[in-house]
This record gives C-alpha cells, structure tokens and sequence, in this order.
C-alpha cells in the first residue's frame, strides 16, 4: 500500500533535493550555451586551426558518456591538473562542458541555416564579420535555435540525476538516502518520477509549441 506519510515526513529533504537540482540545470545550461556559443564561432571562423579545435571539442564530450567523463572529473581531474577540486566545482564543469557541445551544435547549424546572401550583403554595406553576426545573422538565428536549444536543456535537467554519483545532494541523491532509512523507495522514487514529470512535460510541451511556430 502506497505510504503517504513517508513523503510528508521527508518533504524537506525532496524539496532541498529539487531546488538542487534546478540550481545545477540553470548553472551549467547557462555556462554550456557560453561555452557553446563560442565552440560555435570557431567551428564557423576563417581559421583551419579554431575550425578543427571546435570540431574536435564537440567530436570529444559528444562520444564520452557523460557518466564517464563526470566520474574522471570528480576522480582523475585532480590527480590530472594537481589542484584540489570540489564535488560541486567538478558537476559543474563534467554537466557544462558535455553540455556545452551539443549547443554548440545547435548554435552552429542555426547561424549556417540564415542564408549566405545576407552576410554578403551585410559586408556590402561596409559591416565587418563581427557586426554582421550581431545585427543580422544572429537575431534571425536565435528564433530557428530556441526549440532545439530548449529541448537540449529539457534533456540536461535529467542529465543532473548523475550528479547523485558523486555525492551531490540532488533529488535522486536525497530520494536514496530517504529509502535507506525508511525502506520504502517505491514512494520516494514515485514522487522522484513526478516531480520530473511536473517540471518537463509542460516545458517538452512549450518546447514543441516553440518549433511549429517556427517552422510556419
């Protein structure tokens, strides 16, 4: 029988766990698409050398599973770089930069969606490249990649429930260490499944919204 009271007792510790995780969405969604935006720019750049360095950092953190590479953060990054890094500091920078690679994706084939003409043009009126990206191309761009660029952060918020791996006190964190006390994880994994269900669908739902427009 569903035990109601194990939620209500341990509401604190789920609602402290939620906010965890919607902290770490919005910090690492927000460093990614930096990091992104700039992968983007390379892989974009008249330079054979940024071309190939943006192209091998997305080919890098898209083929890593992201477990893999939040584990080497949290374990050989230290040892690595000799430096004494947190747990937190290491979520942040495994989630951002994974995350930051798909982005980059989305940043790249959104710019080179807007027709070469404009730059042309943009160029013909005496702007340069950078004033071009600014006032033209991007703003046009950035209405093609909003669906795409919220469907990959839909995807990151899920992607948190790893950081429980490394002892970050997240919903998934919380929800197992509810269960080891109060042997009752089929309520406390319920309520973890709800609550994601809560969040996401109505924004999987403005996320789908978002593209039909888009594509009228």
């Amino acid at each position: 029988m569903f035990d109601w009271k194990t939620l209500i007792a341990n509401q604190n510790l789920l609602w402290w766990g939620l906010l965890i995780t919607l902290r770490y969405t919005v910090i690492t969604a927000a460093v990614g698409l930096l990091i992104g935006l700039a992968v983007a720019m390379a892989q974009l750049s008249r330079s054979h050398l940024l071309r190939y360095a943006g192209r091998a950092f997305v080919e890098f953190f898209r083929n890593i599973p992201l477990l893999v590479w939040l584990l080497w953060s949290y374990y050989a990054l230290p040892i690595f770089l000799g430096i004494d890094i947190s747990k937190e500091m290491a979520g942040v920078v495994a989630l951002s930069l994974y995350v930051a690679s798909y982005y980059a994706e989305i940043l790249r084939a959104g710019i080179q969606s807007i027709d070469r003409g404009q730059t042309d043009a943009s160029q013909a009126l005496g702007m340069s490249h950078a004033q071009a990206m600014r006032r033209i191309i991007l703003p046009q761009a950035v209405r093609r990649m909003i669906p795409p660029l919220s469907g990959q952060t839909i995807i990151q918020m899920k992607n948190t429930t790893l950081l429980s791996i490394i002892t970050i006190p997240d919903l998934l964190y919380q929800a197992g260490y509810i269960s080891s006390f109060t042997y009752r994880p089929m309520e406390v994994y319920t309520a973890v499944g709800a609550a994601f269900l809560l969040i996401l669908v109505p924004l999987t739902y403005l996320a789908r919204r978002l593209e039909a427009q888009t594509a009228r």
